[in-house]
């Protein structure tokens, strides 16, 4: 008799384990965030007010961010932008993270240049061993009067912010049909969204 209620309780356990964690940790993660913005911006308007207003500073930070999504729009606000990046650029110590961050931020934006171009599956780190990447760029070889053209492939080794980058000729790529909003669900999962069937092709799109 106890056993069955045992294994009842153990499964349904397990099951609400599978809905909360994840949603306990989106809470905090988004929580943590608030906190972070709010408690940055937020003593300006402390020493201004003389009171904590909570969320205040968070508000804040969302209408400058909107404010500058307004001022790149137009011709005067890219050129104000502009400059501020060729300063950046100039000074050594902000120019490497800079530099750094404004290419993992161009990778994830669809109207970018340097985007990702395609979510693929590649045959690495050897034959018969397949692993998820990002299909960056194109790029071609020249040695001894002969061309070899190479798919630069980014494969994320830690989450998504880290990983290796491989350049793979199209024998050793997949292209597969999913979006690359969805391959960065997939990786940051632990592959656990990946859907139970792939359409995929060998040749790119």
């Amino acid at each position: 008799m106890f056993e069955p209620i045992r294994i009842t309780f153990k499964r349904k356990f397990l099951a609400g384990l599978v809905i909360t964690v994840p949603v306990t940790l989106t809470i905090v993660v988004i929580a943590s965030l608030f906190k972070f913005i709010d408690g940055i911006l937020g003593q300006f308007f402390d020493m201004f007010l003389g009171m904590h207003i909570a969320g205040l500073g968070f508000i804040a930070a969302v209408g400058i961010i909107f404010l500058v999504g307004i001022i790149s729009t137009n011709v005067f606000g890219k050129r104000v932008l502009n400059l501020i990046e060729y300063i950046f650029l100039n000074i050594p110590v902000f120019k490497s993270i800079y530099t750094s961050l404004k290419q993992l931020i161009d990778a994830f934006s669809p109207d970018s240049k340097g985007s990702f171009n395609k979510f693929v599956i590649a045959e690495y780190p050897r034959a018969s061993c397949y692993a998820f990447g990002f299909l960056t760029k194109e790029c071609t070889v020249r040695y001894d009067n002969e061309e070899l053209k190479l798919k630069t492939v980014y494969i994320p080794t830690n989450n998504l912010y880290m990983g290796e980058i491989v350049l793979l000729d199209d024998r050793s790529i997949t292209y597969t049909n999913i979006p690359i909003e969805e391959g960065i669900r997939i990786v940051l999962s632990g592959g656990i969204a990946t859907p139970a069937l792939i359409t995929a092709t060998k040749e790119g799109a």
